[in-house]
């Protein structure tokens, strides 16, 4: 089976044998294309001698648009465009840069690739257990080879979701992958385009889903050349953490539009992903109406067949809960869900007692805040945020599911942006974070992992780049410098104990270590994780079949237990007791029967008694 996105640029290869290029460079007068031949399967490769460069000056069209077909280019060609007879630029739509992101580009023919998983559909989002993982650091390999060698551990971990970094083509060999530059290109330090759609394939004959992480807030600061041609894909009007704003909404608009469009149409077509993961989109500014958020989400859905199940989720610090709106029959009208940063946050207070940044919004009432979490979405929903100095923050989550709201107590953000990219598990009694995963596990919302949580990998996770050598030694003073407002690095001597981002040894302490998972203490978190995954698996999952938005409400007992409670169809019924402090709980009221789990260190004859040990959980089922 053949699977191509077509899109209005870049390099197409047509039925004909020809290739298509076609570049939006508005602020361009002419545009000359070079073409490199390759070597591949050529007698002047026996002969030792290149063959000569195609030149050809490209034809203008209305809107900023330059054109060029011709039959002496084939995939595998590298290629690049000549802008007013000085500057040679990369394809900003480049499918492939075998050279990274100041080399040429390959024109790639995506109908050369046979795929195997014509049955697939997809998996409904009530089922999702996601995995987030970074390619280049989950396995020795580095590679999308070494994902497809760990597909069977996901797959019988419970994993039925893998949610990958994202891998556009950046500067380097080594980035958390947000500094992008070529949105359609993998990053050729993971592998080929094909070795990508391997590892989609693979894990969708394993029944996983596979999402990836896409960044439409801005481009990287290294290796991005549209200002030189086309400067009208950012404007000054709205400003972004990373510089000027994405030119969604001014003048000449609609082609950066559609540039984004087509970006997620092309990963959810020609490399058949199940769902994308749209970064920081409160960093998005759009003031048209629809806003391209909502725009994207409907390109999405009257673009694939019905009967293919993709989601689309959201990071959107605003909390903006009328992006996950559902109709009657509980279908996403936009999203599927959001990264539930206030259950993070209020989770991480409690367990940690860390009250900076913005942590001081949960610093008050985490427990009760963690309740809202679990039984309505948002803690934020309206109410004022004190690290906003006052601003009212979030929206109402009324009519909305659980599966809506994705939870976690780990992520590369809440990782590495700390000093030391320091795991929980590294700053936190053990009984504390098994507590709390017991507790995300087993509720309605679907729960993330951060590759390696699983066995309590100790190996951090680390903020690391490759940048040129101006740019990074900038952003190495940048990072350090982020840390100065925190009192044990207010010396200049204590910044520079953390660790330089663009030194390869940051890089490889952050991969997994995987010899490690052969030991006792690795192998008993990974059996607890196993367990509860099947739990989940076995007895929650069919519940979030019977009902789109259960009847939930949660207290805080003057004992300072927790109790949560949901209602689902055919008077089924989930709750939660939950002891989340450092000490034990006594007259207690006894959850209700029959108990589906309980924490392995509370003993047969204390809940009669009444009595709860410290960091101690129970899930009730009444079916």
């Amino acid at each position: 089976m053949k699977r191509r996105h077509e899109m209005p640029f870049g390099a197409e290869c047509l039925e004909d044998g020809s290739v298509r290029f076609r570049l939006w460079a508005p602020a361009a007068h002419r545009v000359e294309l070079r073409v490199e031949p390759s070597l591949k399967d050529s007698k002047d490769k026996l002969q030792e001698c290149s063959p000569a460069p195609l030149r050809r000056r490209m034809e203008r069209f209305d809107g900023g648009w330059f054109e060029l077909v011709t039959d002496q280019a084939r995939p595998g060609d590298q290629y690049l465009f000549r802008i007013d007879d000085g500057q040679e630029v990369p394809d900003p739509a480049s499918r492939f840069q075998p050279r990274d992101v100041h080399g040429p580009s390959e024109i790639v023919d995506p109908a050369a690739f046979e795929w195997r998983d014509e049955n697939w559909r997809g998996r409904p989002w009530q089922e999702a257990v996601i995995y987030e993982l970074h390619v280049g650091a989950f396995t020795p390999a580095g590679s999308f080879s070494g994902v497809c060698e760990r597909l069977d551990y996901l797959a019988a971990l419970g994993i039925t979701a893998l949610e990958l970094m994202p891998v556009a083509d950046f500067p380097g060999k080594r980035n958390w992958g947000y500094d992008g530059v070529f949105e359609f290109a993998p990053d050729s330090s993971y592998g080929r385009p094909e070795d990508l759609k391997m590892l989609v394939q693979a894990a969708h004959e394993r029944r996983m889903m596979v999402l990836l992480d896409v960044v439409y807030n801005h481009f990287g600061p290294e290796g991005n050349y549209l200002n030189s041609h086309a400067p009208q894909f950012f404007t000054s009007r709205h400003c972004t953490p990373w510089g000027n704003g994405i030119n969604f909404d001014g003048a000449q608009s609609r082609a950066v539009r559609d540039f984004f469009i087509h970006n997620a149409l092309y990963w959810l077509t020609e490399f058949h992903f199940d769902g994308l993961r749209l970064d920081a989109v409160h960093a998005i500014a759009d003031d048209s109406k629809p806003d391209i958020l909502t725009e994207l989400a409907s390109a999405v859905q009257s673009s694939l067949p019905a009967d293919r199940q993709v989601h689309l989720i959201l990071e959107n610090e605003r909390n903006q809960a009328s992006y996950l709106r559902r109709t009657q029959r509980c279908v996403p009208q936009t999203y599927t869900a959001q990264w539930n940063d206030d259950v993070h946050h209020s989770l991480h207070v409690l367990l940690t007692g860390e009250r900076d940044g913005y942590y001081e919004d949960y610093a008050d009432h985490p427990l009760d805040q963690v309740g809202r979490c679990l039984t309505q979405g948002f803690a934020y929903q309206g109410e004022p945020s004190p690290h906003r100095n006052g601003k009212k923050h979030g929206e109402s989550t009324a009519g909305l599911p659980p599966a809506a709201f994705v939870g976690f107590l780990q992520n590369h953000d809440q990782i590495g942006n700390r000093a030391f990219g320091e795991r929980i598990t590294r700053i936190v009694d053990a009984r504390a974070v098994r507590a709390a995963m017991e507790i995300l596990l087993l509720a309605p919302a679907p729960p993330m992992l951060f590759m390696g949580e699983e066995f309590a990998a100790e190996s951090p996770f680390l903020f690391f780049c490759d940048f040129e050598k101006d740019l990074a030694a900038a952003v190495t003073n940048g990072r350090r410098n982020e840390f100065a407002r925190f009192a044990c690095f207010g010396d200049s001597a204590q910044r520079e104990r953390i660790p330089d981002p663009n030194a390869a040894a940051t890089f490889e302490c952050s991969r997994l270590d995987w010899s490690r998972i052969s030991e006792p203490q690795s192998e008993t978190s990974l059996h607890f994780y196993c367990r509860l995954l099947k739990l989940r698996r076995e007895k929650i999952v069919p519940l979030l079949f019977s009902t789109c938005v259960p009847v939930a409400d949660y207290k805080i007992e003057e004992d300072g237990s927790l109790v949560a409670c949901w209602k689902f169809a055919n008077n089924s019924e989930l709750s939660l007791l939950a002891n989340l402090g450092p000490a034990g709980l006594h007259d207690v009221k006894a959850p209700p029967t029959p108990i589906l789990y309980a924490s392995e260190h509370i003993g047969k004859d204390e809940l009669k008694a009444g009595s709860v040990p410290p960091w101690s959980v129970v899930w009730s089922l009444r079916i």
